[in-house]
């Protein structure tokens, strides 16, 4: 082959890869899981201090080899409770140790953000405001439970959302409905690795 027809070849692959290669406007990151992978999209402009956070976590690697462990589905919460739909992940099963020396990052309650808890959001565990690290949950339909004022906590002051998923929904719903003991994935759901976009 010419070097003329290798240059050609070369320039028409690389316009391929390029268009194949999606962009995205907002900083965003790949879940990967044995049940295939989900697409997050973070916003950096509502909520900078959680999303420097987890996004410095993605990057130094913490998520590789982590799970989704935690559940909640409607069907098996007690009538006399708010019902909620989400699942839970991060390093807490799988580098326990390493994540309760984490510090807590600054609350960022939705009052201030606005990205209030509907389908898909990305939105981190806590227990007091401020405590939260590399735990993060994500919601299936909307639960306005989470925001800031809802019942999902008794101080009131809601979960940090900051971010939603933007592809691979139908991924989260069916680890959602894996089996589970209680409010717990039996086995937990493998999380191969976050990385950013």
């Amino acid at each position: 082959m010419s070097k003329k027809n290798l240059a050609i070849l070369f320039t028409v692959a690389c316009l391929i890869i390029s268009c194949t290669h999606k962009t995205y406007k907002e900083p965003t990151v790949k879940i990967e899981t044995n049940f295939g992978d989900f697409i997050v999209e973070l916003y950096p402009e509502k909520a900078p201090k959680t999303v420097t956070a987890f996004l410095s976590y993605v990057d130094s690697g913490y998520y590789k080899n982590s799970s989704f462990y935690r559940v909640l589905k409607a069907a098996d919460q007690p009538s006399s409770s708010f019902k909620s739909d989400l699942i839970q992940g991060g390093i807490w099963e799988t580098k326990n140790k390493f994540q309760i020396k984490l510090p807590g990052i600054p609350h960022e309650p939705t009052s201030q953000t606005g990205i209030l808890h509907k389908d898909g959001t990305i939105s981190l565990a806590r227990l007091a405001p401020g405590t939260a690290s590399t735990e993060f949950f994500i919601v299936i339909g909307n639960q306005p439970a989470y925001d800031y004022g809802g019942d999902a906590n008794s101080d009131g002051q809601g979960f940090a959302a900051f971010g939603r998923v933007i592809e691979g929904m139908d991924v989260v719903k069916q680890i959602h409905d894996q089996p589970d003991n209680e409010t717990n994935f039996t086995p937990p759901i493998s999380i191969k690795n976050i990385i950013q976009l």
